[in-house]
């Protein structure tokens, strides 16, 4: 039986239009973090937009409140991946029923986020679902034309970079299906990386012009850096040791951080890449943003990914993003 078409295989599939040509005012469409719209001469609108399902993204029982900030902070980190400054977001929500307990709890957090990065809601959609929760939402922001951060830029020698660690959205969401025992501080944390993930909107905007290319870390550092890879036509050499994990992650069986790390998905960190000479810069932008950044390897010519351990060897990893329909 051949494997059935993934969510990258359908997209590439039935939604991009080859040889449909550019849209009036489309400066980029289908394939990255963000479309760019044309905003004019100086400004490009960066939009995305992405979709919660219960029993997919989330469990029934996630505290409305971190639900609410999730919804935004996932959209609100493709417009960082973008190096985009938010400026608003459109909702569509689907509810079995109207819980308005629920429903305020759900908004407190998902406005809680919005007034952080002074981002608004202008408009939307509510309708009733009978397969639960869904939620959607579809955000914007402006970038200064030509200085957004995209996939395609990349180049061989390039550093790659990545914020914050990784592998704890993993982590958190198989502590909460009771796949293992967590302490509580370990457990609180990698719950709080799982349910309220932090955008790194100041670090993208101060990787204008410094990092040739960028994404977020949402379906896993592997896959993501795939699209990387694909997008520039390059290959990587990733240092499993100089990839930035929580101690909690450090104390597990290497195959599992591995596991987490490179396929578990849900870090929202940004990956990027940049010139080895643009060290000292990239340290300043995250210094400024409040955010840790790592060099975790380099991009070099030729196609694949290699991941190496400490003494040199070559680290067997799968390298796929996660995909909605081959992981059940």
């Amino acid at each position: 039986m051949p494997e059935p078409a993934g969510e990258f295989d359908l997209i590439e599939r039935y939604f991009v239009r080859a040889g449909a040509g550019p849209a009036p005012r489309v400066d980029l469409a289908i394939g990255d973090d963000c479309a760019l719209i044309d905003g004019g001469p100086d400004t490009q609108w960066a939009v995305t937009t992405d979709m919660l399902v219960e029993g997919v993204h989330f469990l029934a029982s996630v505290d409305p409140e971190a639900l609410g900030h999730k919804a935004l902070a996932v959209n609100l980190s493709d417009l960082a991946a973008c190096g985009a400054q938010p400026r608003c977001f459109f909702l569509a929500l689907g509810m079995p029923r109207a819980d308005e307990l629920w429903l305020a709890s759900f908004m407190r957090g998902l406005f809680a986020l919005a007034d952080g990065h002074r981002c608004v809601l202008a408009g939307g959609d509510t309708t009733r679902s009978a397969a639960g929760i869904t939620v959607s939402i579809t955000a914007l922001g402006d970038v200064p034309r030509g200085r957004a951060l995209l996939r395609s830029g990349a180049v061989a020698d390039d550093d790659l970079w990545v914020s914050g660690i990784l592998g704890d959205g993993a982590l958190g969401l198989a502590f909460r299906r009771g796949e293992f025992t967590l302490a509580g501080d370990d457990a609180s944390a990698a719950i709080r990386r799982l349910e309220r993930p932090q955008p790194r909107i100041a670090l993208g905007i101060g990787l204008r012009g410094t990092a040739t290319a960028a994404i977020d870390v949402s379906d896993g550092l592997a896959g993501d850096l795939g699209h990387i890879l694909r997008a520039s036509g390059l290959a990587a050499t990733i240092h499993w040791d100089a990839v930035p994990r929580s101690r909690a992650l450090q104390e597990l069986p290497v195959a599992t951080q591995q596991r987490y790390v490179f396929t578990g998905g849900d870090d929202y960190e940004l990956l990027f890449a940049a010139p080895r000479s643009a060290a000292t810069t990239i340290e300043s932008a995250a210094l400024a943003a409040g955010v840790s950044v790592a060099r975790i390897g380099h991009l070099r010519s030729g196609q694949g990914l290699v991941v190496l351990d400490s003494d040199g060897r070559a680290v067997d990893i799968a390298a796929r993003a996660f995909d909605h329909f081959r992981h059940e």
